[in-house]
This record gives C-alpha cells, sequence and structure tokens, in this order.
C-alpha cells in the first residue's frame, strides 16, 4: 500500500478514537483531503524547443486540472540536473516521478533508489536504455523510429523521378538523445532502398534553432551541393532556413527540408512552402501523464509502453491547420 493511503487510514483512524473519546476532533478534521492529492516529481529536460515548451505548459496546466501537487523542475539539458532533481523527490516522498530523460544511457543507479523506495516511475517523451524495465511502471511517448520512417519514406516517393545522386544533410538532435537515436536510424532504414540517397554530412544541432543555422552555416561552405536537409525537430529546420536564406538560397526549393514536430512556427514555415514536410510529434501529453499517474499510484496495472497517435503535413495540410494549431 502506498505511503499516502496509509497515511490516510491512520488520520482516519485517529478521528474516529478521538470521537468515541469525547473530543472534538476538530484538530484532525479536514486532513483527508490534502492527504488524497497526488504529488508528483517532473524533471524536464529544459527548454530548448517550441515543442518542449509546449510539452511543459501541457503538463502544468494538466496538474493544475487534476489537482496534482507538481514539483517541477528544468534539467537545462543536463542529465546531472535531471539526476539530482529525481534524487531530490526520491527524498521528499514524493507519490510518483515522471521526467523525460535528456540522454538514454546512465539512470539504472537513481531509478534503483526510486525503486527502493517504493516510488513510481514513469517515462515520458523519451526512454531509456535500461535493461531492467521494473525500474518504471510505463513509457508514455511517441514513436521515434516510425517518425524517422516517415521522413524517409516521404523522400524515397518525392525523390523518384529525380536523376542521379540526391545529396542529403542531416541535423541530429542532442547526442544520446533517444530522438536522435531513433529518428536517425528510421530515416536511414527507409532510404537504404535507394542507393541515389545519400547522408553526406551529419552533425547534432542540439535540437535548437540556433545549433541548426550554426551547423547549416557549416555544412554550406563544406558541402556546395545539398539537395535536402532532414532535421531531428522543427527547431533546427527553422535554422537551417535563416542559413540558407543567408546564403542566398531558397528553402523548400534549392533546398528542400523535412523536420519532426510540427509547431506552430515550423507549420507555418510549411505552409509558405519553406519546409517541404513536416513529420508531427505531439507534445501534448499532460492528460494522459495524469491519468496514468493517477493509476500507478492506486497500484493499478498500466500496459508498459503507451504510443502517442500523430501523423504528418504537406504544405497544403498545413494551411488547412495552422489557425487552429494549439502548439
Amino acid at each position: 500500500m502506498f505511503r499516502k493511503s496509509l497515511v490516510a487510514v491512520v488520520a482516519a483512524t485517529t478521528l474516529a478514537l478521538t470521537a468515541c473519546g469525547g473530543g472534538s476532533g476538530s484538530d484532525s478534521g479536514g486532513g483527508g483531503a490534502s492527504d488524497d492529492t497526488i504529488t508528483m516529481g517532473f524533471a524536464q529536460v529544459g527548454a530548448e524547443s517550441g515543442w518542449r515548451t509546449a510539452n511543459t505548459k501541457s503538463i502544468q496546466e494538466s496538474a493544475e486540472e487534476a489537482g496534482v501537487d507538481l514539483k517541477f523542475s528544468d534539467a537545462q539539458q543536463k542529465q546531472e540536473n535531471q539526476i539530482k532533481a529525481i534524487r531530490s523527490y526520491i527524498q521528499q516522498q514524493v507519490d510518483v516521478i515522471a521526467f523525460s530523460p535528456v540522454v538514454e544511457s546512465g539512470w539504472d543507479t537513481v531509478l534503483k533508489e526510486a525503486k527502493d523506495a517504493e516510488i513510481p516511475v514513469i517515462l515520458t517523451d523519451r526512454s531509456v536504455d535500461s535493461t531492467d524495465t521494473s525500474l518504471y511502471r510505463t513509457f508514455l511517448g511517441s514513436d521515434f523510429v516510425e517518425e524517422g520512417k516517415k521522413a524517409g519514406d516521404w523522400l524515397v516517393e518525392d525523390s523518384a523521378s529525380a536523376e542521379g545522386p540526391v545529396n542529403i544533410v542531416e541535423l541530429q538532435g542532442t547526442t544520446g538523445a533517444a530522438p536522435a537515436i531513433d529518428r536517425k536510424e528510421g530515416f536511414e532504414a527507409a532510404i537504404a532502398a535507394d542507393p541515389d540517397l545519400t547522408i553526406v554530412e551529419s552533425q547534432t544541432g542540439d535540437f535548437t534553432r540556433s545549433g541548426g543555422k550554426q551547423v547549416m552555416e557549416a555544412f554550406l561552405k563544406n558541402t556546395p551541393d545539398i539537395d535536402v536537409v532532414y532535421a531531428h525537430n522543427d527547431d533546427m529546420g527553422l535554422g537551417a532556413i535563416e542559413a540558407i536564406e543567408a546564403a542566398g538560397k531558397v528553402p523548400g526549393q534549392d533546398i528542400k527540408i523535412i523536420t519532426v514536430d510540427a509547431v506552430k512556427d515550423g507549420m507555418t514555415a510549411l505552409a509558405e512552402g519553406k519546409i517541404n514536410y513536416i513529420v508531427e510529434c505531439n507534445p501534448l501529453l499532460g492528460d494522459q501523464l495524469m491519468d496514468l499517474a493517477a493509476k500507478v499510484v492506486a497500484g493499478e496495472e498500466v500496459p508498459a509502453r503507451v504510443v502517442t497517435e500523430e501523423t504528418t503535413f504537406t504544405p497544403e495540410q498545413a494551411k488547412e491547420v495552422l489557425a487552429s494549431r494549439e502548439y
């Protein structure tokens, strides 16, 4: 039985005994409401992109709506900061811990500490590479390999009539992060069947717009013939657009651009024809996270993997939905 439930039982028993003894019970009254509140410790990656900002807002608003006491920390894209935050949540004896891992590796020790403290852990957005799946209860997020595959499938179809080689430069996400690893894997698998599609340069832009611009500037200097940019998120793609325009080229025409996320800034560029194709990665995970948290705290069984539903967008489709885009 979880600690909060036990506290509630003890509080109720104490109140009953006091009433039987002739006391007023006023000192104990009202304790049950606070005892029933779920306290969640959430360790966020940072605020490196529009997607992450939307994700944070979704979690904070959903926690408030669900009556969850949310203890939130921003790791500023540093794993050591997340580990420190998780250990703080363990010391505070929260009911449940949720976090989006900065990178895949290096979590077993701190997750074992949470398990020993009997605090369930939920992974959101990103996974860990631990072989001990008992260290967390569930993983809520996108299928990043499938996202990369969707991007690659579109390029294969779009390039079917092209003559000669198609030179691709890749703007990778944060080194060691699950979406960076998986989106690369899925994309490479999708284009492997076409020998004319070649990734000629690949470097991390750290999921940031400034990083995407800086890396793209270097690509343009080092590789004169670039046909396609594949960016692991919209922000890096938007940074690439700035570099391409500064070089006197037309994004979306001289150099085609494929990105992942579908945040509003990316969708705007897509509608304008500066981006050619976007694979959606939905950041609005708050409601699902709060539902899963309530179930794991109550001791209910939950799926080991919860995949979010997502789609893809062309410029024409972006124009149709842009006005109603929430993030």
